[in-house]
Order: structure tokens, then sequence, then C-alpha cells
């Protein structure tokens, strides 16, 4: 699975063949853009969600969680800007006919110079070896260089155009590099248009007396219109944030790449609620908390970067990117945004009531500026399942699947498997899964030879697997399987527990943050 595309279309046939995510209505030939999660993916889903929640909620104690309804007062979106200004730049191509975002066929060409710098870093790691310094040779290697020079120069560009609303340079742009139609490779393209994201809806039990309504694009509105509710009943002191995950929902021109983006999405977002003029020393901080939080889950310190935007939205004076390499390249996986006090001040404009907070310390009120983490759960799902999906040679020369996630986030956390369905063993295999599924999620499994039943956990992704034998009703001892090592242990049934929380529980992952 060296090829990217190869391994992206393995990562999507492997989550329907084991239950982790399904086509949205797919007996009816499927909906565009929106997935169902199986059995073992709602499962994956929660535990990221659980994760992202203990170290954010649980372990900060200036930190509480909010659960906004989906549907808010049409003025919400009103006041943040998304009725006039929540619009990404379309483009058709007048041959094929098919509709694009300008801005992503235009990141799409520049990841394609990323692919060419990949190639000369291999080439170069081929030809020196052991004494390849790969830093100095980004540093110093003329046609790589030239290459980040040529990205940074386009998006630099294009960051201009978009901020200025330029539209017709950003088509001259996609001329001038001569960007063709993916599908038909016509360059026969349109005027770019500014579109709209969000959906409309009805609230009212007639249409006369109808209210118009939207399905909210973003959590974060939820967060903002309760600051003084939360703030007031419990008595938080500045500073201090506001957690909270949730559906959203955006008409993307484009949805692509599998559950990468989709019309129907969850976020994880935390707005933190600071002084103003600390706002820089809180944006190193959760740029650097956050960061932390991602290589908790060791899954390389390689494929994450962070990236500065070029383009600011105008209430923001900094924003990043953490961006994950996807099997389709470097892409966005979470923002960190410093919002000033934009989103406070708005709402307090157009509902009439002070959004503010009494500094007893300065003795005065103000508005708080807020600084902003906001994660897609999809986008997580689909960054820890492409990047623990393995095809490994064994010693025997046959292979095996593996979904080697964290265990922490894994479906199940083990398996228990009677060796033969007779002899007392399933009865003594049953106890030990009802005693064990009091602390974790366990799997029970007596069909086909126990070497399938193996190959079975390893591709869903279960840690640990656990054999029962003759020889455990004689001395109450059991096989523990490791996934990774595939390792075989006797271990008493009275340990089990302990040992398998020593691998699975949070408290032991988080602890490397």
């Amino acid at each position: 699975m060296n090829n990217p595309q190869d391994l992206f279309k393995k990562v999507i046939s492997h989550a329907k063949e084991y239950g982790f995510v399904f086509q949205s209505s797919e007996i009816y030939d499927g909906l565009s853009a929106v997935y169902d999660y199986g059995q073992n993916g709602a499962e994956l889903k929660k535990n990221i969600r659980d994760y992202w929640w203990k170290a954010m909620v649980q372990m900060n104690s200036n930190i509480v969680g909010l659960d906004a309804a989906i549907f808010m007062h049409p003025t919400t979106w009103k006041a943040s800007g998304h009725i006039d200004a929540f619009n990404d730049p379309l483009i058709d191509n007048k041959d094929s006919k098919k509709r694009y975002r300008a801005d992503v066929l235009v990141e799409d060409y520049c990841a394609k110079i990323e692919q060419k710098i990949e190639k000369e870093v291999k080439k170069a790691k081929k030809r020196f070896g052991d004494a390849f310094d790969k830093a100095e040779f980004m540093a110093t290697n003329a046609r790589v260089l030239g290459y980040y020079k040529k990205i940074n120069s386009i998006l630099k560009r294009l960051g201009k155009s978009l901020e200025n609303e330029d539209l017709a340079d950003v088509k001259a742009l996609i001329e001038e590099l001569e960007i063709a139609d993916p599908i038909s490779g016509s360059r026969n393209w349109t005027d770019v248009k500014q579109f709209n994201l969000m959906f409309g809806t009805k609230l009212g039990a007639s249409a006369e007396s109808a209210m118009d309504l939207y399905l909210r694009p973003e959590t974060a509105q939820g967060i903002f219109v309760n600051f003084l509710n939360v703030q007031k009943t419990g008595r938080m002191k500045i500073p201090f944030g506001i957690a909270q995950t949730g559906k959203a929902f955006r008409n993307e021109i484009v949805a692509r790449q599998f559950i990468f983006r989709m019309r129907e999405f969850e976020q994880m977002e935390m707005q933190f609620f600071i002084k103003p003029g600390t706002q820089k020393k809180w944006y190193e901080h959760w740029k650097e908390a956050r960061l932390k939080w991602h290589l908790s889950l060791g899954m390389g310190a390689d494929n994450y970067r962070f990236h500065d935007h070029e383009k600011l939205a105008h209430y923001a004076d900094a924003a990043a990117d953490i961006e994950f390499k996807f099997p389709f390249g470097f892409k966005e996986l979470e923002g960190i945004h410093s919002r000033t006090d934009f989103d406070l001040s708005q709402h307090e404009k157009y509902a009439g009531k002070k959004l503010q907070f009494f500094d007893p310390e300065e003795n005065k009120n103000y508005v708080p500026y807020v600084l902003e983490t906001s994660i897609g759960l999809d986008r997580m799902f689909l960054a820890v399942f492409s990047n623990s999906l393995k095809e490994e040679t064994l010693e025997n020369n046959s292979s095996r699947t593996l979904l080697k996630l964290p265990a922490v986030l894994a479906p199940y956390k083990a398996a228990v498997l009677p060796l033969v369905k007779k002899d007392g063993l399933p009865e003594l295999a049953k106890n030990i899964f009802k005693e064990l599924r009091w602390d974790f999620s366990v799997i029970y499994d007596e069909k086909d030879a126990v070497g399938r039943r193996y190959r079975r956990q390893d591709a869903i992704g279960t840690p640990f697997c656990i054999t029962v034998d003759h020889k455990s009703i004689e001395d109450k001892t059991v096989t523990l399987r490791q996934r990774d090592s595939m390792e075989q242990t006797r271990v008493k049934i009275n340990d089990l527990s302990k040992i398998i929380n020593k691998e699975v529980a949070a408290k032991h992952w988080l602890k490397r943050l």
C-alpha cells in the first residue's frame, strides 16, 4: 500500500467491510457526501470524542462543557456574518459541467508541487543513505527551495485575492497555472462566483407563519450566545473556556475525499475567553497544547505540521491549522484562531444586551477576547483510521491486514475466544467476558478456527485477544495475545483487568502530555 491512491481506496473499502463507515441510504443508491457510522465506527468515533472531552474539559478546571441546540434564532447568523459572508468561491467547467471550489483547485495544484518535493527527498535519502540530513537538504537544495518559493507565491496571491474578493484574479490564477478539470482535462472555465454554504429550513405550523431558520454551519455560535449563562451560573473567572461537540451542516460545493469533507459533520470546539491583550500568549499556549494532544496518540510527529494562515478573517489577529498527512496529502485537521472580541461584540450589538465580564482586579467591565480551538471529529476519525491501516508480511510469507489503532481509541479493548465450542470452554469464556465488560468494551467470538478469529480482531483494531483453552479450566490462566506484536503470554484470569487497563486507559495516554 505504498501508492497513496491505492491506500485511500483500501481505507474506504476496509471501513465498509468491517462495519466502520457506510454510505448513507445505500439501499437507495446513497446520498452524496453523507455517511453513516457502523457498529465499529460508532465506537471508534465515541472514543475519539471522549478522549478529546477528557483532555479538554475533565483535565482543565477552568473549562466546562455545553450542549447547544442545532436550531438557533436566525439573527444569530446575521450577527456572526454567516448570512452575508459565509461563502466559498465556486467555478464551473463548461465542458464537463462539473463544479469546483476555486481555492481547492489551486491548493491541489500546490499539493502536486509538494509531492515533487517528497520525491526529491526520497531520491536524496536513497543516494546519501545514513549520512542524509533531511533538514539541511530542505534548507539548501536549489530545486526544493524553488518549489517552496512557487508554492508560497501562489498561496499568497490566492489569499490576497480572496481577502479582497477579487474573484477575477482567482480565475486568472487558475488560467495562468493551466489548471485543468481533474476529470475531463478541460481548461474551459466559467467566472468565479461566491456560493453561500448554509442550509435553510422553516420553523412553524403553516407556510404563512413559518420562520426562516438555518441548520447551524458551526457549533461556535451556540457557545457565544451562552457566554453569560455559563459565566454567571458557573461563577467562572477569566480566563475560562466553554467546550462542546455536535453536528454542523454545510452545503459544500464539492464534498469529496470520503468523510474528510461532508455536508453533515461533527465538530469538537473550545472557545477560551481571555483578557484583551493576552491573546498572543494564549494563542501560543493552545497551539502547543493541541499539538501535544495529537502527539499523545503516537501516530508520528512527521505526520503533523502547522500552517499559518496567509488570509486572516477580518476579525482575527492570528490563525493556524494543525495539518495531518492524510493519504491524499497534508490537509487541515484542527484550527487554532485568535478571534479578538468580534463574536461577543457582534452578539451584544444585535441582541442589545451586554455580554461583558466584570474584572474585580481591573475594577471594570470589558468584552473578553476569544481564543478558539476547533477540530473536525470526522476528520480526526479519518486521520486515525487511515494512519492505522497496515498490511504486514509475516515470517511464513502469509500476510495480515492490521488496524493498528491507538489502544485507547479501539472499538473493543479485548476479544474473548474459547479454543473450541465444547468441554466447558465457552462457559468459562463467557464468564470472563461478562466480568470484563463492566470495565471495558469487549467482544465474544467462538466461530471459525482461532487463527481466523485473530485475523478478524486484527482487522478491527482490537488490542488484546484472550484465548480460553483446556488448561484454563485447570489453573485459571488464559493465553493473552497482543495485536501489534502477536506475542502470546500466559496470564492469570484475575490479572486480565489490570493488564488491559494499563494499555487502554485514557489516564496512561494523556499522562504523555
